[in-house]
């Protein structure tokens, strides 16, 4: 009876743990030991256990979504309990898959558990991250965004060279438990070898950290955060007020090189010109500074000559002359359109005021002569749009985003750190301005310079540099979990005959 309550508890444990290594709790020195229970009792049923905890992680971590559901979305309570069980199991598929390929190689060729877990967890986590559109919210590598020495390895394979690390040790402890409740000899060479990798990133980290590059090319920023509701920020008799609230916070900016407004910062078409645009082209003039702002956009399809909507960011000059224009790529499904619309007709779309949106063009803009890369909205937790802008000439990223539909929970901070692992992996400056908050200038090596608080009208000011040549991981992206991926492939492969 003891056992069979040890295997049912356990997992859920793992899940919690881990959860509690995420915002709000932060501690994610939990990391380090959250799955240990977990992969104690996962070789007696595999696929249950890591499902059970993914369950529990991914409910705790993700419970903000009700939020959203039900405030914005306008779904009954109930539907929206639903929804958000359906979409934690859903994503606690990965960690049962994860837990049932480890254990099935494990038994038939032999490869300590511990390593079979840590190539299988990235590998699923990456396939997360891409598949039906990605979400790769909640990879546990993040929990450790605010260990400076550990996460700056990050600019060499991502962040998912943290999650190799923190599951290796995991998986190792663990081990050490079922090894020594058997009576068996503790894996101390494992630990050695484990134990000089975690010194080597550690030792990586400090030496990143103090052998930092001389700062020049720099660029006087101002992040304006309007903390506009979200229950007004698209109704046209409150346009006024929210660009006054803009120009106000710009106004006072000391001197700024660049302005940057959140996204959808301007609830209306920037490009039919007229009176309110000539008022965001003033700013501009006013404060002689590069004004980067989020806007929807539209373009005429030539091919049927209906309207394509775009969530865009504009680049203005000094001289209030159109830079350029960035569009977002990676859209949120039910939040900027909705899949399979003609099949799922019932469902209506959180974002109002437009139809639904189309993905466009990833190019940095060009701020005399120096490249900016915009990330808009939720980009910000896909590593890899941010590694091709930085590879194609972006020397500084900005986030531009709305937080609102979160509340005053604890997305918006998961959020941040998600972004702040895009300045580590790519070594470049991060300049995030959110409608609501977090607003924040990041350095490269994902430490927070200055930062708003949430739901405040805010003008978070500081000094960020252009930095040229990204870093490895830049330059090579997320080769990890493809190659990764490909052991797997190849140990299911071999194990497929095995008699288990």
């Amino acid at each position: 009876m003891t056992d069979r309550w040890l295997q049912r508890l356990a997992p859920p444990l793992s899940g919690l743990l881990m959860a509690l290594a995420f915002p709000l709790a932060g501690q994610g020195w939990l990391a380090w030991v959250a799955l240990v229970p977990l992969f104690v009792v996962m070789p007696s049923r595999p696929w249950r256990s890591g499902f059970s905890a993914g369950v529990v992680f991914f409910a705790v971590t993700l419970y903000w979504l009700n939020l959203v559901m039900t405030v914005y979305g306008q779904l009954p309570w109930a539907l929206s309990i639903v929804a958000y069980l359906l979409l934690a199991a859903y994503l606690a598929l990965f960690w049962g898959a994860t837990c049932w390929c480890s254990v099935r190689i494990h038994r038939a060729l032999q490869v300590p558990l511990p390593l079979v877990a840590a190539v299988c967890w990235v590998t699923f986590e990456s396939v997360r991250s891409w598949l039906l559109t990605g979400f790769p919210w909640g990879n546990i590598g993040y929990s450790q965004v605010n260990a400076l020495w550990l996460v700056q390895s990050a600019d060499l394979v991502g962040v998912y060279g943290l999650v190799v690390m923190l599951v290796l040790v995991n998986g190792l402890i663990a081990d050490g438990v079922r090894r020594h409740v058997a009576g068996e000899s503790l894996p101390w060479r494992s630990a050695l070898i484990v134990g000089l990798l975690l010194g080597g990133q550690l030792g990586y980290g400090a030496w990143r950290l103090s052998a930092a590059e001389p700062d020049r090319d720099a660029l006087q920023v101002g992040l304006v955060q309007g903390s506009i509701d979200q229950a007004v920020k698209w109704d046209p008799t409150h346009l006024q007020h929210t660009l006054d609230r803009y120009r106000q916070l710009s106004a006072q900016a000391q001197d700024p090189d660049l302005l940057v407004w959140p996204e959808s910062a301007t609830p209306f078409f920037y490009q039919n010109g007229g009176k309110r645009a000539y008022q965001v082209r003033a700013v501009a003039r006013e404060q002689r500074a590069y004004l980067l702002f989020g806007s929807p956009s539209y373009v005429r399809q030539e091919t049927d000559d209906e309207i394509a909507y775009l969530n865009s960011a504009y680049l203005l000059s000094p001289q209030a002359q159109l830079l350029g224009r960035s569009d977002k790529v990676h859209l949120v499904p039910f939040g900027e359109y909705v899949p399979l619309w003609g099949m799922f007709g019932l469902v209506e779309k959180l974002a109002e005021g437009i139809g639904d949106f189309v993905p466009g063009q990833l190019q940095p803009l060009s701020l005399n002569g120096h490249q900016l890369g915009v990330l808009i909205c939720y980009e910000a937790i896909f590593p890899e749009l941010a590694q091709k802008l930085v590879s194609r000439g972006a020397q500084v990223l900005v986030n531009i985003t709305n937080d609102a539909w979160f509340g005053d929970s604890s997305a918006p901070w998961q959020h941040l750190d998600m972004a702040r692992m895009r300045a580590i992996e790519n070594k470049v400056w991060l300049l995030r301005s959110a409608n609501t908050g977090v607003s924040a200038l990041i350095d490269p090596f994902g430490r927070v310079v200055a930062q708003s608080r949430l739901f405040e009208p805010a003008l978070v000011e500081g000094t960020a540099y252009f930095k040229q040549g990204g870093s490895l991981y830049t330059r090579t992206g997320d080769s990890l979990p493809r190659l990764l991926g490909i052991v797997v492939l190849v140990w299911l492969w071999q194990s497929r005959k095995k008699k288990l």
